[in-house]
């Protein structure tokens, strides 16, 4: 088994797009695989693991049986998880979160995790979301938006991770509309030259999934699976 830990440089990157398509990848390799999303914010559904399964080309009933570790807990309102379990006196217990991990990694053959917003989100008072991710062992997926500013955000997150020296597999930057094109292709090449991290390639601006999954392909396979 080996566990990937999909964090964001911020929310709203594209992290779900990018686990849902790596994990179709995997199984068309032969692997099992399954998703997990630790917390769910803003829905009253773990809307974007059905959204990872949208993209693998499967349905909720496959997992069913273990849709409570997949997805361990969903809050309404749209926040960090500590304040969207705050707004419904509730409190995030980090030892389900590690056990559902671990069940799911003894079933399968990969665990692919969707982080919740950017690497430093916090989950309660004293804990952040990559700082569960780094006592799992994960290996860690950057995703990032090309865009302007995506510089300061993504030497942060990469600082952040050698910090807690954890296995970077690579950048993977997703393109946006409106952006400029000079501040797009310089966004990677700079940060692969200040941080020396993979960069693992760029995904362009598109809403159809089958046409971004070819794209994908060209990117996955410089990844050290």
């Amino acid at each position: 088994m080996k566990g990937i830990f999909i964090t964001g440089t911020d929310t709203g990157v594209g992290k779900t797009i990018v686990t849902g398509l790596l994990a179709k990848y995997l199984r068309q390799k032969g692997y099992k695989v399954i998703t997990q999303k630790w917390v769910q914010t803003g829905s009253r559904v773990c809307a974007d693991v059905n959204l990872h399964l949208k993209i693998m080309g499967t349905t909720k009933g496959a997992i069913r049986k273990h849709l409570d570790c997949v997805c361990p807990y969903v809050f309404k309102l749209p926040a960090s998880p500590h304040l969207a379990a705050k707004a419904e006196k509730k409190k995030i217990d980090i030892s389900r979160i590690k056990r559902s991990f671990k069940l799911l990694s003894s079933k399968f053959d990969f665990v692919i995790v969707e982080g919740v917003g950017g690497a430093l989100v916090p989950l309660d008072e004293k804990r952040l979301v990559i700082d569960i991710a780094g006592q799992l062992g994960l290996s860690v997926l950057v995703v990032a938006q090309n865009k302007l500013g995506v510089i300061n955000h993504t030497l942060m997150t990469i600082e952040a991770l050698k910090q807690r020296k954890m296995k970077i597999l690579g950048v993977l930057f997703n393109n946006f509309p409106g952006q400029n094109r000079l501040v797009l292709k310089d966004n990677p090449d700079i940060i692969s030259k200040i941080t020396g991290a993979k960069i693992l390639g760029v995904l362009p601006w598109n809403k159809r999934l089958d046409l971004l999954y070819k794209k994908f392909l060209l990117i996955v396979r410089k990844i050290n699976l």
